[in-house]
């Protein structure tokens, strides 16, 4: 399958070095995402806030990216794929 939301990308400003929402609450996280649409960070489906999924259900910004060193990969919420980068 083949998805075109990662086409044409605009580079983004990561707005935090966390996942804001669990900074604010003071709670942790497992794993970091980065909306590719807007810079948000959250954390991932395996953190129990699951932040950056969230993100997407009020924003229906589509893809995202992992910020773990060493991953080089995005996803894309609509079409349900991981893609490779580099």
């Amino acid at each position: 399958m083949s998805c075109h939301h990662f086409d044409n990308l605009n580079p983004v400003k990561r707005s935090s070095r966390g996942c804001e929402e669990c900074l604010k609450m003071g709670d942790t996280w497992v794993h970091l995402r980065e909306c590719l649409i807007c810079g948000k960070v959250g954390c991932c489906d395996s953190s129990k806030n699951k932040h950056a999924t969230k993100h997407f259900h009020a924003t229906k910004h589509s893809v995202m990216r992992s910020l773990e060193p060493g991953e080089d990969w995005g996803w894309c919420y609509v079409d349900e794929v991981m893609v490779a980068f580099g």
